[in-house]
């Protein structure tokens, strides 16, 4: 952020007691913390947890993890069940926080979470999702988007949870 969201001014960075230097506002008198996005993303797994599903959208031809943003009110765990029934169609449960990684393009914090979908019929959401796809274990690692942050997320997952069903 580089003007106050009050008045427009140009912030200057200035030390604050106990929170290091923060962006200060000279005509408003006010420290002005960071203001970002918050969103989620997610492993979503079949079942029997053989299977994680990828989706494609936005007319892109590259497969990524399910995701979506935080509303004003909801909490991290409600977007995880909201945007997979949104996006595919289906229910889940056992949500479960992996790791969160700021992501600069979009000025986003972004929660990655796994989850268990209730059953593997995909409804997809024309709208949102071009297309949807469960995909095994041993094969995802090389569909998914390589070098992107669902990739990361992907890999550090499975890394995590290798040999666990």
């Amino acid at each position: 952020m580089n003007y106050c969201y009050e008045c427009g001014t140009k912030l200057v960075p200035k030390e604050l007691e106990g929170e290091g230097i923060i962006d200060y506002c000279e005509t408003c008198k006010t420290f002005r913390f960071p203001i970002f996005n918050t969103a989620v993303s997610m492993e979503v797994l079949s079942p029997d947890r053989n299977k994680i599903v990828l989706i494609k959208q936005y007319n892109r031809d590259k497969y990524i993890l399910t995701a979506g943003y935080v509303n004003r009110g909801e909490c991290a765990e409600e977007t995880v069940a909201r945007e997979v029934k949104e996006e595919l169609g289906i229910e889940v449960g056992d949500i479960k926080f992996n790791k969160s990684e700021f992501y600069e393009p979009s000025n986003t914090l972004m929660l990655n979470f796994s989850c268990v979908a209730k059953t593997e019929e995909l409804n997809i959401a024309q709208k949102e999702v071009d297309h949807a796809e469960w995909f095994t274990i041993e094969e995802i690692e090389q569909k998914i988007f390589q070098g992107s942050l669902a990739h990361r997320f992907l890999h550090e997952f499975l890394e995590k949870n290798k040999g666990e069903k």
